[in-house]
């Protein structure tokens, strides 16, 4: 592979400005920049799971939603073009199709915690709503076309489902909102 990426610090973002891929140049607070931040941080979160040692089904998955979320924000950062495919959205819509099948139905709502892993998933799951929300916001002013937003959404629940299949693997039991801990009870 060609070097790519040969001066990492340039100063060109000192005055709070940036470049995209196709040379233009926005302010740091543009919601275009602001979305391409979220999902690296997403990316990353998604990297603290896998440091985790999900099992392997998972680690499979969220290796392929690393280089998903790479091509996003790559798409992001040329304005014109569509972000991600019907292919990226069918390889969640597999996936939560196939972590579902086993689980008990739902019957309350889920608390993040359990173990450090399921605490990460649901970490990285709030982290994916909040980069769906800034991508949501960026699509009604720009007008961006293609689906990631409906990819970062659908990720959000492979990342919850995610954590009661490492739960059932772990045999760590899910933690549940009881009505009668609540103080508005």
């Amino acid at each position: 592979m060609a070097d790519r990426l040969t001066k990492i610090t340039t100063r060109g973002g000192d005055k709070g400005q940036t470049s995209l891929g196709d040379g233009s140049r926005v302010a740091k607070t543009d919601l275009r920049v602001a979305a391409l931040g979220e999902i690296d941080e997403l990316n990353s979160w998604i990297g603290v799971i896998l440091s985790h040692e999900p099992g392997e089904p998972l680690r499979l998955l969220l290796e392929g939603v690393q280089h998903d979320l790479f091509d996003l924000g790559g798409n992001l950062c040329f304005p014109e073009m569509p972000l991600l495919t019907p292919a990226h959205l069918l390889r969640l819509d597999k996936a939560v199709d196939e972590m579902n099948k086993d689980l008990a139905p739902l019957k309350e709502f889920i608390l993040p915690g359990g173990a450090p892993l399921l605490s990460w998933l649901h970490l990285a799951r709030t982290v994916a709503r909040r980069a769906e929300r800034n991508l949501a916001l960026l699509c009604e002013q720009d007008g961006v076309s293609g689906h990631g937003l409906a990819y970062l959404n659908r990720l959000s629940d492979v990342l919850f489902i995610a954590a009661r299949v490492e739960a059932l693997r772990l045999g760590k039991p899910e933690i549940y909102w009881e009505k009668s801990k609540s103080v508005s009870a």
